[in-house]
């Protein structure tokens, strides 16, 4: 079975990110992985264990993180969700990247700390993780709460054409939700000065299940006009596409992409081209 695939640091940020992701694996009808990784040279230079026993601190970890995801595996609620764990040796990226290849994972979800700032190994390493890893990726605040039937907006720039992987994700998660509609927002200093009827004709044939409702905001500042939006309309999840030459991938620069994170209070999935 498919597996959704959540990244942790045994913080409450990705506490609260893996109890999003199994309440999304109960809906989806997928499996959960919590994945966690050793930094190379931790347990070498901590001062209770050296190189002689780094086997046992590696154990140790393991067995933490099998208690961490005890709490899940035994509630009631994700009683039909099978949980398994991976933690290996080595940076965040490349382990993540790693069981990707490896296994067959539909989404990699991770917790942020939201609007109080990005703060634990995982959140330091999210703008990393989203601009190389070309992945479907969850991004859930702190205080990012698991609605049953979210509101899904999609900024977009209508020039991005997104990934196979990427579009059969939306599809997949908009009608396991039962979406009515998903709100597609276009934001630029002028959004009237191009029509956009083929474009949204070519999104819609995209994006089924749903009905698609189309914004557009005028805003000198994408940022500005997108966290304004989402805070205004209900919005649940915000999608964003990476894209390496248009508007919406100057969010995800390592300079901006904290302050996108610290002013969204909702989770964000970045999808990509």
């Amino acid at each position: 079975m498919k597996q959704i695939l959540v990244a942790t640091d045994f913080s409450k940020s990705a506490a609260n990110a893996m109890a999003y992701a199994m309440n999304l694996a109960v809906v989806l009808g997928k499996d959960v992985c919590a994945i966690h990784a050793i930094h190379p040279t931790e347990g070498v230079d901590n001062n209770t264990y050296n190189a002689i026993f780094i086997e046992d601190y590696h154990n140790n970890k393991r067995a933490a993180l099998e208690e961490w995801v005890s709490e899940f595996r035994d509630n009631q609620d994700y009683k039909q969700v099978k949980v398994t764990t991976v933690c290996n040796v080595g940076f965040l990226k490349k382990v993540i990247a790693q069981y990707i290849k490896a296994h067959p994972v539909d989404l990699l979800v991770m917790g942020v700390i939201g609007s109080t700032g990005i703060s634990s190994i995982v959140g330091s390493n999210t703008s990393s993780i989203v601009t190389r890893i070309k992945f479907p990726t969850l991004i859930v605040p702190l205080e990012s709460k698991f609605a049953e039937t979210p509101m899904i907006t999609l900024a977009t720039d209508f020039e991005t054409r997104l990934s196979a992987i990427d579009v059969k994700t939306l599809n997949e998660m908009i009608k396991a939700f039962g979406s009515k509609k998903m709100q597609v927002l276009y934001v630029n200093d002028d959004p009237e000065k191009r029509t956009h009827h083929r474009d949204e004709e070519r999104l819609s044939d995209l994006i089924k299940h749903t009905t698609l409702n189309f914004n557009y905001i005028k805003n000198d500042s994408p940022l500005d006009g997108i966290i304004d939006f989402v805070q205004n309309d209900h919005t649940d999840i915000l999608c964003l596409v990476k894209h390496h030459h248009n508007v919406v991938y100057r969010l995800f620069t390592r300079s901006t992409v904290n302050r996108v994170l610290n002013r969204a209070l909702k989770a964000v999935l970045v999808l990509h081209e």
